[in-house]
């Protein structure tokens, strides 16, 4: 990782404190123009962690990071970096966003072609809009193939990744925005003010995340994570969809790569310990916790994600990346700390299990939390288990009788 100038950060982090407060955007460049000029991703990201460090909080980060960014993509986008080959895991996020992108357009044109006309002719509006409103929440793949692919090989070797956490938030955001957006496209009763407000803040987040990635955190992680992590990251990568482009031929030897292969580095590790247990068992046990229509996850009394099981419909995406890394960095900032209270609560002795139910794409999911001890009662960690209860919840009576059908 390249190292920071102290002295250009301070000025960074002074040019983003006066726009934060409101103040005039041409005498903070003047200002601060020494500092600007020549500015590189790595400055931003450590411009983030500071600001972070000083007790800035997400929600205040990202309320201004729209506007800052804005000023100093003219300064960013001169940065050179080497781009991805064709092939790669990194290139085919960037493909992504060139598809993503033409849909956004092609969105703007449609209303572009009402201008004047949107209020008297808002049924037919919406009714245009909505399918591609509703293709946009198929990017969802892409955000979570940076969540459970990227951002855990960067954590390996980016010293600040704290900032991570507010891409991740916005990932959230965008979430919310699109599932508020389709549901303003499908009612009768929305205004066309109200949708009007709704697809520009969607549409400029959207965008703005695409910006990110790329002057940002394409060309950082571009130049720190290793070439072999490349390879194993395009190999995890064709667990996922590809959004809005071809899905892409495999640059590896597996003509199935997913599924079962890598599925458990817990395995490995397991097979290496010592004990009564033997492969054959083991491999077995796999296979039974890959069976069971539950998503299973254990995190160590390290806080280390451990295992997964590969549940034939998993419902919460995880990927190998995900194994030994720490639990507070797969969780989006909003709900970290009911993570940490549920793993203080365990490890302390005061509580040995938590629930909660959630309605996810239409399914009821019922998610329970253990703490795993030892014979000693000895803390080992936590064992997360969801469920889809949907149709259990629908049963009724009794069933005694085998009936295929």
């Amino acid at each position: 990782m390249i190292k920071s100038d102290r002295k250009k950060i301070e000025h960074l982090i002074a040019f983003s404190t006066g726009m934060m407060s409101g103040g005039d955007g041409k005498e903070l460049i003047e200002k601060h123009k020494e500092a600007l000029n020549g500015i590189t991703p790595y400055d931003m990201l450590y411009l983030e962690e500071y600001q972070m460090q000083m007790g800035i909080t997400v929600p205040e980060i990202k309320r201004d990071i729209n506007k800052i960014l804005n000023v100093l993509y003219v300064y960013l986008k001169e940065y050179e970096w080497e781009r991805p080959q064709e092939g790669t895991f990194l290139y085919y996020l960037m493909l992504e966003n060139r598809a993503f992108e033409f849909r956004l357009n092609t969105m703007k044109k449609i209303i572009k072609a009402y201008k004047g006309r949107e209020i008297e002719e808002l049924p037919s509006l919406k009714a245009e809009l909505l399918p591609h409103l509703e293709s946009f929440a198929q990017f969802e793949p892409h955000y979570v193939k940076k969540e459970n692919i990227l951002f855990p090989f960067l954590e390996r070797y980016w010293k600040e990744y704290k900032p991570l956490r507010v891409m991740w938030s916005l990932h959230d955001d965008l979430r919310r925005m699109i599932k508020e957006l389709i549901g303003l496209a499908k009612s009768e009763e929305s205004e066309w003010m109200a949708l009007n407000r709704a697809i520009g803040s969607y549409y400029f987040g959207a965008f703005g995340m695409i910006q990110k990635e790329e002057i940002i955190v394409y060309p950082i992680a571009a130049g720190t994570i290793p070439k072999e992590d490349w390879t194993e990251m395009h190999k995890q990568s064709f667990e996922y969809p590809f959004p809005f482009i071809d899905r892409p031929n495999p640059l590896f030897d597996s003509p199935n790569p997913p599924a079962g292969e890598s599925a458990s580095e817990a395995n490995r590790v397991a097979a290496e310990m010592s004990g009564p247990i033997s492969n054959q068992l083991l491999q077995r046990a796999t296979m039974i916790f890959d069976t069971l229509p539950l998503d299973i996850t254990y995190v160590d009394e390290n806080d280390k994600v451990l295992y997964f099981n590969r549940a034939k419909d998993r419902f919460f995406p995880r990927s190998p990346a995900v194994i030994g890394r720490d639990v507070r960095n797969c969780h989006p900032p909003e709900s970290l700390h009911i993570v940490e209270e549920i793993v203080n609560k365990f490890r302390n002795g005061e509580r040995d299990n938590a629930e909660f139910w959630i309605t996810l794409r239409g399914k009821f999911i019922h998610i329970r939390y253990f703490a795993v001890r030892d014979e000693k009662g000895g803390y080992k960690g936590v064992l997360e288990v969801s469920q889809d209860v949907t149709d259990i919840r629908e049963l009724q009576g009794q069933k005694r009788l085998l009936d295929w059908s």
